[in-house]
């Protein structure tokens, strides 16, 4: 038997922003976590070289997974050895590779919710079942040592994600450690969501790796280094798991292109560039912060790192799919519901990327701001009550 997967519903707003598009309206989208800004300048004339140069075929670069094993050694303390390094067709197949690796149909993987649509959806296309931990405001909308402690019975293993999607919350270093610790002594495995990494306004990200040697790391060249077209990612895997994940990827997905690989392995020296996309999005993430009193938007979760903002919009509306949908068709600007990433809670949250150029999000308010009045009108809601300051 099949499983029952929920659509991604941020799909379903796209595709309706995509027609209206074509319908020549003017369309914002604020919809996906996908940078407005392209590969860096290098990795393109790099891409157009090989392209002239290089037949390409099924091919791992030894050579980028020896820059990346080095990149955990500058950026973490970790020492790797590159055949710990396994590139993959963006950040998917890695979740895909790292959950077939460790678990079996039947197991238990705890979650946060809210949290990225594909974990509890991914996991169900595998057979196996999420275990979904509510995580609200007092946890910074996110797991912690404590909740994992208090589960009964415990998971077989845990996703972790830091900066999390859709909330962009971090996870603090001493609560990373202790969140290992506590997954060790019930034999917990890990695996940690580091997309986001690179992408933080509040301090360094710490890597599971850090704290746990035997934790299976996610990331991809999509958001920090902007190169989401690419489909170009990794996954690190303790030594004991190398054969067994290689095996998992040359029968499920091969290799990922060749002419990314090159690119990305040039994209790792581009950080002059990659550093003034992080300057474009923090002062997106400022005027954002700045606009959402303005909207009635006053509880949020933390938005430390990755690109988005994540909303409760309980006062206006008890639908979000619904709500995003008006949104978009009233005004252009694309959103997406938090029925994706909380079916329980979701309905009265909704998340905006701020990945766009910084024109664009100052645009987007401008065509919001009425539209939230309108609705606040509406509904006749009073201002929510702020969760913590400014949001910070």
């Amino acid at each position: 038997m099949t499983a029952d997967i929920a659509p991604f519903q941020a799909i379903t707003i796209s595709r309706l922003a995509h027609r209206l598009a074509v319908e020549g309206r003017s369309i914002i989208h604020m919809e996906f976590g996908q940078p407005s800004t392209g590969a860096p300048a290098a990795a393109i004339r790099e891409a157009h070289r090989i392209l002239d140069a290089d037949g390409m075929g099924y091919w791992e670069s030894p050579m980028l997974r020896t820059r990346i094993a080095r990149h955990y050694a500058e950026a973490y303390g970790v020492e790797l050895d590159p055949d710990q390094v396994l590139l993959t067709c963006g950040a998917s197949p890695a979740l895909v590779l790292a959950l077939t690796t460790l678990f079996a149909p039947g197991a238990r993987v705890a979650i946060a919710r809210p949290g990225y649509v594909a974990y509890r959806n991914t996991l169900k296309a595998l057979h196996m079942v999420p275990i979904e931990m509510a995580c609200g405001a007092a946890e910074r909308f996110q797991v912690t040592a404590a909740a994992i402690e208090a589960m009964e019975p415990k998971p077989d293993g845990l996703i972790v994600a830091s900066p999390a999607n859709p909330t962009g919350t971090i996870i603090a270093p001493d609560e990373l450690q202790a969140i290992a610790e506590t997954c060790r002594r019930h034999g917990i495995r890990i695996v940690s969501d580091e997309i986001y990494h690179g992408l933080s306004y509040a301090g360094a990200t710490a890597s599971m790796l850090e704290v746990e040697p035997q934790a299976l790391i996610i990331n991809s060249f999509s958001k920090y280094f902007s190169m989401a077209g690419w489909r170009l990612g990794w996954l690190v895997v303790p030594p004991t798991l190398i054969e067994a994940a290689k095996a998992r990827i040359g029968n499920l997905f091969l290799t990922p292109p060749s002419l990314s690989q090159h690119a990305g392995l040039i994209a790792f020296d581009c950080r002059d560039e990659l550093e003034g996309h992080i300057a474009t999005y923090a002062r997106n993430r400022d005027l954002m912060l700045a606009a959402l009193p303005t909207l009635g938007l006053a509880r949020i979760a933390p938005p430390d790192g990755a690109f988005y903002i994540y909303a409760d919009i309980g006062h206006l509306t008890d639908d979000s799919l619904a709500f995003c949908t008006r949104l978009l068709e009233d005004t252009g600007v694309a959103t997406a519901p938090g029925v994706d990433f909380d079916p329980v809670e979701g309905h009265r949250f909704m998340r905006f990327s701020f990945a766009v150029s910084t024109d664009r999000i100052e645009q987007a308010i401008e065509r919001i701001k009425p539209w939230f009045a309108e609705r606040a009108t509406e509904a006749g809601a009073k201002p929510a009550f702020p969760l913590h300051g400014k949001g910070l």
